[in-house]
């Protein structure tokens, strides 16, 4: 980046914006294992009050669905 670049940049940030105590990279070892952030729809999302409820659910669903795929696998009915 040229330094006339840079001036650009550095004079669109606001200056309420402190980032004078900032760590460069305290967040980079997270990003780069990744995640998986999902977007609930609002009416779903109602019926969730955090994400633990949300993983129980879905963790109870594969149950679930595992139960019901061996079932079928075997010739068993539940």
């Amino acid at each position: 980046m040229r330094k006339g670049q840079l001036a650009e940049q550095e004079d669109e940030l606001l200056p309420e914006y402190d980032f004078s105590k900032g760590i460069r990279g305290k967040y980079a070892a997270q990003y780069a294992e990744g995640n998986n952030l999902v977007l609930l729809a609002p009416d779903v999302a109602e019926l969730f009050p955090d994400s633990q409820s949300v993983n129980e659910a879905l963790r109870l669903l594969v149950q679930i669905a595992q139960r019901r795929r061996e079932a079928e696998r075997t010739g068993h009915s539940e």
